[in-house]
């Protein structure tokens, strides 16, 4: 009978440790995004230009696009960014389209995550957008495959149009516009989720205080007239978190009828 040499508690440790390594050059050793594509049973990759072939809409400009960055390394096909994230194409182009043989995020944001991982967390966090339930998809608010949705200076108008697509009652026009909406919806607003409610990015007053401290002072016991004639309505009311909860600057879009952005 022949013995196997006995492996002690330190062997392996080390050889899980260098097992890691290993994995963790293969990922960081490379100046790309390192991923795996989604899978669809049977079907292989075909590349790009056969997908142009049908969707010419998409691919003319998907050049442009960030996710155009995302490509499988396969010369034989040329690019492959489309199947990057769709999935590999074979079955769906020898079917001639449909939707049973290729991965399309509008349907499931499964594609989406694969990359965005943070966005699937705030996605599950108490006040968000029902992308996950299906009732609204990633692709409604981003272009993936063009100049998609960005949040550099250029781009705000762009957000504030995408989100006004849906919430019209919010984007006005207001006699009295609240001036923090020209700096983007998402400067008050995560659009991907949030603890707080409205998926606000800060809770009560500390959101406003973050563009206004200097309420508490100006409308204080100072100038008691700003606040009509209730000398310390703002001094305690701003302690307590309630600028627009105590019926007061309600219309935090914007107003029709005051200045102070009242109803």
């Amino acid at each position: 009978m022949v013995s196997r040499p006995r492996r002690s508690r330190n062997s392996l440790i080390f050889g899980g440790i260098a097992l890691w390594g290993l994995l963790l050059i293969g990922c960081v050793g490379v100046n790309r995004a390192v991923l795996a594509p989604p899978t669809i049973p049977g079907a292989t990759f075909v590349g790009d230009k056969d997908c142009a072939l049908c969707h010419d809409d998409q691919t003319d400009h998907f050049k442009n696009a960030s996710h155009a960055k995302l490509a499988l390394a396969d010369p034989k096909l040329g690019t492959t960014g489309c199947e990057a994230c769709h999935g590999p194409g074979s079955l769906h182009s020898k079917a001639g389209g449909g939707t049973h043989n290729i991965v399309n995020p509008k349907e499931s944001p499964l594609a989406c995550f694969a990359c965005h991982l943070d966005k699937r967390g705030e996605f599950s966090l108490p006040h968000s957008h029902p992308v996950i339930a299906g009732k609204v998809s990633c692709v409604d608010c981003h272009d993936v495959h063009g100049d998609d949705l960005g949040h550099g200076a250029a781009k705000l108008a762009n957000i504030n149009e995408t989100c006004a697509s849906c919430h019209t009652a919010q984007k006005g026009p207001f006699v009295y516009e609240h001036g923090g909406t020209k700096e983007g919806c998402v400067s008050c607003h995560n659009p991907h989720g949030s603890i707080n409610q409205k998926m606000l990015v800060a809770r009560d007053s500390n959101l406003c205080l973050q563009c206004h401290l200097e309420t508490p002072i100006t409308h204080g016991n100072i100038n008691a007239n700003a606040i009509g004639s209730q000398s310390n309505a703002h001094t305690n009311r701003t302690r307590q978190g309630t600028c627009w909860s105590a019926g007061c600057h309600e219309a935090v879009h914007g107003s029709n009828t005051n200045h102070h952005l009242r109803r």
